[in-house]
């Protein structure tokens, strides 16, 4: 059996919790304060080969930059002479993605009240001269208290010297300005301000303004703003979607007048970060032109292989509160970018399960130390998808197999999940209904 102790400076390192092209992302505890955190891994090789050391630069001291209670947290950077930690806040409450899709829309006062925290954290962005140009659902965490966190700032520009508009196309296609579609140059503020317009329709109607299956046609309706806001809008907020989503960046709102508008004002209490706090930069700096760096501590203990073993309590803390009914209810796990199941079935046939189920469903398996890789292209063939599928031992007869989304659009993985475990129902583990987390805990860890 193959059980693997970590430490990383002051952090005791435990399982991956996100998977991108990239990066990985663990789960962390910092034995001096107790806390939680999440270490993004990246390898030196990687980012030197795909020549990314400028941008991965950028996005860290940016997080740095712009610290708001609306952003997520980046605490501090550490390096080894193989890999670079980035040592971020712990969000635990979920992306506001699967919020939307479980309900299909939220209510008025509800997407408000998300909406006005957005702003909040864009305005601050802005502020610092920091603009996103990634904005979307996917990319907004909900923490405990269900309050907004801005992630992923890896496509966020910081304008050059004396250079106002910025022209590299980037982001989501449902969700970019039409002036960024244009390479005619774009304002940044301008551009995640429509995006910001593109989150708010998609909070209350449920779906997109503009959603088309090949790009030309997307394109064209986004250039000239085709979309009508749903009969149960209400047209103070109608009013203020359509200033937002205005094709002409010149006469499209600003943030300012959005802070302005009668809709956007009810009910709100503005979001501000602290005014006194100092950005240190020396420990980016330190990472990227000292390779050498030495002060982190890897320490790994290895013996012979099998899964990964994961004690019942553990598990608990990277589930969603103590309720441990998702686990095993599928009827109540909506589907998450991150989604879990138990089987009490042998790990191998665990594996053999899951490469069967994706091999019937055309899609290429790569399985390696009880960890699968799924790969396919999406439905609309614009991208690649790709999900991870990792078992853990809970206990000696028990398995846990964390599921998580390494690429492509998030709701295409929400059908690919619903499907895919019609095809592995077997091995799922479904106790008698009803059962108490005790006696679920005592049934894990005997």
């Amino acid at each position: 059996m193959k059980k693997v102790k970590r430490k990383l400076g002051k952090y005791e390192v435990g399982r991956t919790i996100g998977e991108g092209t990239f990066a990985k992302v663990k789960f962390a505890r910092n034995t001096e304060t107790g806390e939680n955190v999440a270490i993004k891994v990246l390898a030196k090789s990687t980012i030197l080969k795909h020549r990314m050391v400028e941008q991965i630069k950028r996005e860290i001291s940016i997080m740095k930059i712009v610290r708001h209670p609306c952003i997520v947290r980046l605490h501090e950077v550490l390096a080894s002479q193989t890999k670079i930690y980035i040592i971020q806040e712990f969000v635990t409450g979920g992306e506001l993605f699967d919020k939307i899709v479980h309900l299909g829309r939220l209510s008025e006062d509800e997407a408000r009240r998300y909406f006005q925290q957005l702003i909040d954290a864009i305005a601050h962005c802005h502020s610092k001269g920091v603009y996103h140009r990634d904005l979307k659902p996917e990319n907004l965490l909900l923490d405990f208290q269900e309050n907004l966190k801005i992630s992923d700032f890896g496509l966020s520009a910081l304008p050059q010297q004396g250079v106002e508009l910025l022209y590299t196309t980037c982001g989501t296609p449902n969700y970019v300005a039409p002036e960024v579609l244009s390479n005619r140059g774009y304002d940044g503020a301008a551009a995640d301000v429509w995006s910001c317009g593109i989150i708010l329709y998609v909070l209350m109607a449920g779906y997109l303004p503009f959603e088309e299956t090949d790009l030309p046609t997307l394109y064209t309706k986004i250039k000239a703003a085709e979309f009508s806001c749903p009969f149960w809008f209400s047209p103070g907020a109608t009013s203020l979607i359509q200033k937002i989503i205005d094709p002409n960046p010149q006469t499209r709102i600003k943030i300012d007048g959005i802070k302005r508008d009668p809709w956007f004002r009810k009910n709100y209490r503005a979001v501000r970060a602290k005014a006194d706090e100092v950005v240190n930069l020396d420990d980016v700096r330190a990472v990227f032109d000292d390779i050498e760096d030495a002060f982190v501590s890897e320490k790994s203990e290895d013996s012979e292989s099998g899964p990964l073993v994961m004690n019942a309590f553990e598990m608990i803390t990277l589930s969603q509160g103590l309720n441990l009914s998702a686990l095993f209810d599928r009827r109540q796990d909506y589907v998450k970018r991150q989604t879990r199941f138990v089987s009490r079935q042998p790990a191998k046939v665990i594996i053999e399960t899951i490469e069967a189920a994706a091999e019937s469903l055309g899609l290429k398996v790569h399985t390696r130390d009880y960890k699968t890789r799924i790969e396919g292209v999406t439905a609309n063939r614009a991208g690649q998808f790709a999900v991870v599928l990792e078992v853990f031992q809970v206990a000696p007869s028990l398995f846990m197999v964390d599921v998580r989304k390494a690429a492509g659009d998030t709701l295409e993985y929400h059908k690919f999940y619903k499907t895919f475990c019609t095809k592995i129902d077997d091995v799922i583990w479904k106790p008698k209904e009803g059962m108490s987390n005790a006696v679920l805990l005592r049934t894990m860890t005997r």
